[in-house]
């Protein structure tokens, strides 16, 4: 897992010059019809957050605070939350598409060393039958991981 932090601390940076608003538009999952695509390292990560947290009723992150506004697992929020691509945003450069498709890249391969069948789930699968600490296998009719355009870390691109 300290590589997964490593890999969300390089992806912090490339997006540093960027500037949310904090309306957390993009939490509202249900609404979008868009939601990160976790590997079971990033699972591993919020394991303790997931055992007590029960789905929201208006389909937003589970993650959310009861306003729905603020994120109470932020420090280990997935690859997918750190690197969604908001219109909203404020930017002093552009979107770091390369540098995501590289981290993305890597995320997959720390994943796969650790088990090759590994593969990324629905965050809101989390909520609903969250894995074990054992591998995560996807569903064979869902998308693969994605590079990125797709503003989430393996879920299917908004077209």
């Amino acid at each position: 897992m300290s590589e997964t932090r490593a890999i969300y601390r390089m992806a912090d940076r490339a997006y540093a010059a960027f500037s949310c608003q904090g309306t957390a538009e993009c939490c509202s999952l249900t609404k979008t019809g868009r939601q990160p695509w976790l590997w079971p390292t990033e699972w591993m990560l919020l394991a303790r957050a997931v055992q007590a947290t029960p789905p929201r009723p208006d389909g937003g992150c589970p993650f959310l605070d009861s306003a729905g506004r603020r994120c109470f697992v932020y420090s280990d929020r997935p690859f997918g939350c750190r690197t969604y691509y908001c219109d909203r945003a404020t930017r002093r450069a552009r979107e770091p598409s390369r540098a995501v498709a590289q981290l993305l890249s890597r995320l997959a391969s720390a994943n796969l060393r650790l088990d090759a069948a590994a593969k990324p789930l629905p965050l809101l699968q989390l909520v609903t039958g969250p894995p074990t600490g054992r591998s995560v296998r996807h569903p064979p009719s869902a998308p693969l991981p994605r590079a990125p355009g797709s503003g989430l870390a393996g879920g299917p691109a908004r077209e």
